[in-house]
């Protein structure tokens, strides 16, 4: 202290007596005292840490000298104190929000994974279906292939189908007229040949004259224009009996011999007593128009009552 407490009266001493000196002595003073000035800065930063510890007069003297300029330890320790609460309040808050951003963070992948599972699930299922759809399709081109092979092969068996039905069309034809001609020819032949027997049976048996007569109808009566007509009679003690023997007859058939027997009756003026049908097939259509007209029909020769 005794130092820094000489060196300081020394500079006051300085001040006092430069007020009284020249410009020019003031300023060799002034030179010297810069040189005093630095030494006395040196030796208070060399000494004043000390004289702090030391020496309680000169640390309160610097406290007063410097408390304008800065607070005390006390307030500066308490401002520090808030500084740091607040801080750790700032960081906790900052922590915190940061644990609740990282939780959403956390969240929001975890949404967004699950997002991705579930698009790559579907992404899965999407190639699962294109591939049976795929698969599909190809299973429906092969059955279409196989369908074109079939309709091709139903086309041509069609074809052969139709060839093989106008062919037989061709020959049913043929066979109908052929065998139409058969039946008239066997129609014709048999009729003749029963009609020759039934004959033969009356006349030789029976004591009964039997005629084919063949008349001329000039007025077409009987077939609506002039034309042959053809009867069968069985003649017995003064009865006339108007014969048709047929292989088959048919309404209009039935007709046309009601006709022949009227003009019989007319052409020769002679009563026919009964008319007689002898055939062994009847066309249900005629049964009306035999009884209308009053003809009896007999299926078989034997069927016929005795004369």
């Amino acid at each position: 202290m005794g130092d820094l407490g000489g060196e300081f009266k020394a500079l006051e001493t300085f001040q006092a007596a430069s007020k009284s000196f020249c410009p020019s002595t003031r300023w060799n003073a002034i030179e010297s005292l810069a040189m005093e000035q630095s030494e006395i800065i040196a030796a208070i930063q060399r000494e004043l840490p000390r004289l702090i510890a030391q020496e309680p007069q000169v640390r309160d003297f610097i406290l007063r000298t410097v408390s304008e300029y800065y607070a005390g330890k006390p307030e500066t320790d308490s401002k520090f104190d808030r500084v740091l609460a607040e801080l750790q309040r700032d960081r906790e808050e900052q922590a915190r929000k940061w644990d609740e951003e990282s939780r959403k963070w956390d969240e929001e992948s975890r949404k967004w994974d699950e997002q991705n599972r579930k698009w790559d699930e579907q992404n899965r299922k999407w190639d699962e279906e294109s591939r049976k759809w795929d698969e599909q399709s190809r299973k429906w081109d092969e059955q279409n292939r196989k369908w074109d092979e079939q309709n091709r092969k139903w086309d041509e068996q069609n074809r052969k189908w139709y060839e093989q039905l106008a062919e037989i069309r061709r020959l049913d034809k043929r066979f109908d007229g052929t065998i139409g001609a058969l039946g008239s020819r066997w129609g014709l032949s048999s009729e003749a040949s029963f009609r020759n027997a039934l004959k033969g049976i009356l006349e030789e048996s029976f004591g009964v004259e039997v005629l084919n007569l063949n008349l001329y109808d000039h007025q077409g009566d009987v077939f609506g224009r002039p034309d042959q007509v053809e009867l069968d009679l069985i003649i017995k003690n003064g009865l006339t009996i108007a014969c048709e023997i047929k292989s088959s007859i048919d309404k209009a058939g039935m007709y046309i011999f009601g006709r022949k027997v009227d003009f019989y009756a007319r052409h020769e003026q002679r009563e026919i007593s009964r008319k007689i049908v002898i055939s062994p097939m009847v066309d249900s259509r005629a049964l009306p128009v035999a009884e209308a007209l009053g003809i009896e029909i007999y299926s078989y020769a034997d069927a016929v009552e005795a004369l």
